[in-house]
């Protein structure tokens, strides 16, 4: 009787009631609905401040109803959505409090991680990535084209490269956090020929001195880019 009831009891735990998503599946419906409202945020479809409605994040986004609460508490917790019971969710935009804590935060993790970069990446890979930049700035002075995508894809590379290298999983999920709070600061700020190049230079200076393997140097420029990039968001 007693492994009967064992049985059973395993099985009213395991078994999801009828018309309700397995575990696994409401997991997996969370983080679409998670991609789904960053998705929406980021292609302007939401817009940064706004305040809005379940019901008419449910129509745009064309999600179920619970998978979308369930991504507004992800999303809440995250800092991007502030829940106001009766007033609906409100989609934080970046102001001068959130590009400071942002950049500083970022100055922290990567100025470490540059250390560990310029220490141990190999020459060859460093050397890769350098000619790649130096290939843009020459193309960017025939201009003819849009230089957001080369940018954005160097930047991953460049910064990507130095979160891999402290092989923590720990600062990759925080990183990825903070790379949501920086594509929301950026969102609004109009990228120019000058800027772009100002940009790209700062991380030639950063990935010559990782080449060089001037541990103090690469850790300065990394701290001056960032300094840098701060006040470009801030618009000084």
């Amino acid at each position: 009787m007693i492994k009967k009831v064992t049985k059973q009891a395993r099985r009213s735990v395991s078994a999801p009631k009828k018309g309700q998503p397995a575990p696994g599946s409401a997991t997996r419906l969370s983080k679409t609905a998670c991609q789904l409202i960053m998705d929406g945020l980021f292609q302007r479809r939401i817009a940064a401040g706004a305040y809005m409605s379940q019901g008419e994040l449910v129509e745009l986004l064309g999600v179920p109803i619970q998978p979308l609460r369930d991504a507004l508490r992800v999303l809440e917790v995250e800092g991007l959505v502030k829940i106001h019971p009766r007033a609906g969710i409100e989609f934080i935009k970046a102001d001068m409090d959130l590009i400071r804590s942002t950049y500083q935060f970022r100055m922290i993790i990567e100025c470490e991680a540059v250390h560990r970069y310029a220490e141990r990446t190999s020459i060859e890979e460093i050397e890769v990535l350098l000619a790649d930049h130096h290939e843009f700035i020459e193309e960017m002075e025939g201009n003819g084209f849009d230089p957001l995508p080369r940018l954005h894809e160097l930047e991953h590379r460049l910064h990507g490269g130095l979160i891999g290298s402290l092989a923590n999983p720990l600062i990759e999920s925080t990183t990825k956090r903070l790379q949501n709070y920086t594509s929301l600061i950026l969102m609004d700020r109009r990228e120019t020929t000058p800027l772009i190049n100002r940009t790209l230079k700062e991380h030639v200076k950063i990935l010559e001195a990782c080449r060089d393997r001037n541990v103090e140097l690469a850790t300065s420029e990394m701290l001056a880019h960032l300094n840098s990039a701060m006040h470009r968001a801030m618009g000084l």
